[in-house]
């Protein structure tokens, strides 16, 4: 069977008579001819010709009921599966959508794959559907039932042969493929380059470095820098995910201040509170200058407040550093927004979470940033923790390691 070509329509002799599968038309390789087959009939004496050709009309009907409960059967696998979570409802309509095309194959017709959701993995399905069936009708062991199971397993190869050539199914399979990982990274790696160019020009236009600009304009660019900025923000967090989103760029602790690290924080959110017209409020720990991991921090604190800000209407967002000794700092971003569902907390801190509509994955509604967030502030030996009330607001807080510095270095 050549990989990737699309099944070729049965003539209306063959849906009225019977249908080939043998070599001399499945097995031809690259060449699409008969020739192949016709030496293999030619060294088998003819059994194999012989064996292929099966009339539609003798695929039993306990066959088809077999299929339909080795789909059955192959929804069970992908439900059970660890990376599963998929609509029980969908994974077993597309089941029986699947078992009603191969049946539409067995008897002549093209494989119509068209109403297979790449939402469903699809692939996966017809794969443990097929293995399932082969396995019941080898524990059956009517072997009469023989050449009709034939019919039916070249049925399913031709509806693989369809999902391979349907784009949507072949991109679906991309994304579940080995290399699946790789390729996500890369159209993250693709997104920041032109998202950096954004960036920098923003900034020079903000700060008047290309002309003036009044006051709306410079606004207006700070939105825009901040969108860039988030945009940026997530292809990092894919990608930082993907390594473990546990590294510390800092090898080693060194002396910073962290009034330094939230001026940078409040620099790239402020377009965001003004536009939205809510307070923005830092405030540094006595004793400033601290010793730890200012890249991790800066991280931390981006991903929180920017959340926050995202999530409140009205009101306001406050960033707090409070030292609990001399070694230990917790910090505090807390909002006035809508506060997080009793239903979200289990999975808040996942980097994907299930949408409320069936059947698809989406990025946590709360982004990358807060699993990244988690990994961070626990690679820092601190625990990022959460506090909410519906309609009353949300208090993210950790404390750390940052050992006080009594002379700046």
């Amino acid at each position: 069977m050549t990989s990737g070509s699309a099944p070729k329509p049965r003539t209306r002799a063959e849906r009225q008579g019977t249908t080939s599968i043998s070599a001399g038309e499945r097995g031809t390789g690259e060449r699409g001819t008969g020739e192949r087959g016709a030496s293999e009939r030619e060294a088998g004496g003819g059994e194999s010709a012989t064996a292929a050709r099966v009339p539609a009309e003798d695929v039993p009907h306990h066959l088809w009921r077999t299929l339909h409960e080795a789909a059955g059967a192959a929804c069970d696998v992908l439900e059970a599966a660890p990376d599963g979570g998929w609509p029980v409802a969908e994974l077993r309509a597309h089941a029986a959508l699947l078992c009603a095309v191969v049946q539409q194959v067995a008897v002549g017709e093209r494989a119509a794959v068209g109403d297979l959701s790449p939402g469903i993995p699809v692939r996966r399905l017809l794969d443990a559907l097929r293995r399932d069936f082969l396995a019941r009708t080898l524990a059956e062991g009517r072997a009469a039932d023989a050449l009709p199971a034939i019919r039916v397993l070249d049925a399913l190869e031709q509806v693989q042969e369809a999902l391979e050539e349907d784009r949507a199914h072949r991109f679906a399979s991309r994304l579940a493929g080995f290399d699946a990982l790789e390729l996500v990274v890369d159209v993250a790696h693709d997104m920041r380059s032109p998202l950096g160019s954004i960036l920098f020009l923003a900034e020079r236009l903000r700060k008047g470095q290309s002309g003036a600009v009044n006051a709306i304009q410079e606004r207006q660019l700070g939105l825009v820098y901040s969108a860039a900025f988030g945009l940026s923000s997530l292809a990092s967090d894919v990608i930082e995910l993907a390594k473990g989103g546990d590294r510390l760029v800092d090898l080693h602790p060194i002396p910073f201040a962290v009034s330094d690290i939230m001026r940078s924080v409040r620099d790239i959110v402020l377009p965001i509170a003004e536009e939205k017209g809510l307070a923005l409020q830092f405030t540094p720990p006595e004793g400033d200058v601290r010793t730890g991991y200012p890249a991790a921090l800066n991280r931390v604190l981006l991903n929180l407040t920017t959340n926050a800000l995202k999530f409140t209407a009205e009101g306001g967002v406050d960033v707090t550093a409070t030292p609990r000794s001399r070694t230990r700092v917790e910090f505090s971003v807390r909002d006035t927004g809508r506060g997080i569902p009793e239903q979200v907390m289990g999975t808040l801190f996942d980097a994907f979470r299930r949408r409320v509509k069936p059947g698809e994955y989406v990025f946590s509604s709360a982004g990358l940033g807060l699993s990244i967030c988690q990994k961070l502030i626990s690679a820092m030996k601190g625990e990022l923790k959460v506090e909410t009330a519906l309609e009353k607001g949300t208090r993210f807080y950790f404390e750390i390691d940052l050992p006080l510095v009594t002379k700046r270095m």
